[in-house]
């Protein structure tokens, strides 16, 4: 049975990492997702190592389950071909700044007046109505900006990015649930709508989920920041021959803890009796707990805490997770023979349905594998694919792709 999305058309202008790992996530739910590039091709094309020099890792990542369309928007033709797309879609989704993307004739109140059905999504560095709308922005400037590197200022002593696309990927999943709430929604209504997705709003909501704190209430009852993960012993733990990760949580698991250390004193100490005194003087009680870890190894411990009940795991480096033998067994890291570019290994799609089961039902898409093929599909006869095509304002990379036919997975 085809995915939960399946018969949904996804318009996607978007590029780098944010809308691509979104359009993504409607791909694998079975959406019909149409990647429009512009001439110069989305840059994770050329992001990192690959076969070919428009397949590069970062973009495999991000672009299984669509097919890909080149359009020059800066090209009439180009822009009437888009709009013929627009009539029978569902779903617009675009990372260009707002005045850019009104200044090409597609912003959100011209889209929804050719189709009142479409959800329109706009993902845009900040909210509209601010001083700051309009102004461009990308990962490392939203992570600064919105308290993610103060964060890791306070347990390194200077400011850092975490080192993975934090924003980009967490504004990716508002994105993709954004845009299928809107859908569910035009299912009662009838009406589609716009959708914006600021992403310096939506990672200040994300880190005061925690880090208001004290801040929640008004005075302040507690300055800002979550005291358990700014601990500074808040990491794995020293065993005698290397770390261990483990989180006693509630009260019980504490106590099976501190007897099993040989500390059952610890039991009575009023810092440390119930879950919020605990939290009171949390940097302390991770400091104790470590100190009694280093005289056993990281299996010993595994052994005991999985005995207690009480949650941990080792610590794996990013090739020993590739290796990690629950993810073999369950083949998450599938091993697929891509038409273009060889033996590739691609992460499963991680959410799993008793019905509707998410595929790959398309690998990554060679730049403008499909605008041919979707030109018609808008209609456009062959003497309009092929004015396109010889000014340049679409691009046929079937050629590029041949054997690569709609479905192949």
């Amino acid at each position: 049975m085809p995915g939960p999305l399946a018969g949904i058309k996804v318009l996607d202008l978007s590029s780098v990492v944010l809308g691509p790992l979104a359009t993504q996530i409607m791909g694998d739910l079975g959406a019909d997702v149409i990647k429009i590039e512009g001439p110069e091709g989305d840059t994770t094309r050329a992001t990192g190592p690959g076969r070919s020099d428009d397949m590069a890792a970062i973009f495999m990542g991000l672009n299984r389950n669509k097919r890909s369309l080149v359009l020059d928007l800066k090209q009439k033709m180009a822009c009437d071909a888009l709009w013929k797309l627009i009539e029978t879609a569902d779903v617009f989704i675009h990372s260009i700044r707002p005045q850019k993307i009104a200044k090409l004739g597609f912003g959100h109140e011209a889209v929804l007046a050719r189709n009142s059905r479409i959800v329109y999504a706009g993902i845009h560095g900040y909210r509209t109505g601010g001083p700051y709308e309009g102004t461009p922005a990308y990962d490392d400037v939203i992570q600064g900006q919105s308290g993610a590197a103060d964060l890791m200022a306070r347990l390194t002593g200077e400011p850092r990015y975490l080192p993975t696309i934090l924003a980009d990927k967490t504004c990716a999943l508002v994105t993709a649930y954004s845009v299928m709430a809107a859908l569910v929604e035009r299912e009662r209504s009838g009406q589609g709508q716009f959708v914006e997705i600021p992403m310096y709003e939506t990672m200040v909501a994300y880190n005061m989920v925690e880090h208001l704190y004290g801040h929640t209430f008004d005075p302040p009852l507690a300055p800002m920041g979550y005291p358990r993960v700014l601990a500074p012993w808040r990491r794995p733990y020293k065993t005698s021959d290397g770390y261990i990760c483990m989180l006693a949580y509630v009260d019980i698991q504490w106590r099976r803890f501190w007897m099993e250390v040989g500390r059952p004193e610890m039991n009575d100490d009023p810092r440390f009796s119930n879950l919020s005194n605990r939290s009171d003087n949390i940097a302390e009680l991770y400091r104790i707990a470590g100190d009694c870890l280093g005289g056993r190894t990281t299996d010993e411990w595994l052994r005991i805490f999985q005995a207690l009940d009480i949650p941990c795991a080792t610590i794996s480096t990013l090739e020993e997770v590739e290796a990690d033998p629950h993810l073999q067994k369950i083949d998450f890291f599938r091993k697929m023979e891509h038409p273009t570019e060889g033996s590739i290994v691609v992460p499963d799609i991680p959410v799993q349905f008793s019905r509707t089961k998410p595929e790959m039902t398309r690998l990554q898409p060679k730049f403008g594998q499909h605008s041919v093929e979707l030109l018609r599909e808008a209609g456009l006869t062959e003497d309009e694919i092929q004015t396109l095509l010889d000014s340049k304002a679409t691009r046929d990379g079937h050629v590029a792709a041949k054997g690569m036919e709609t479905g192949d997975a």
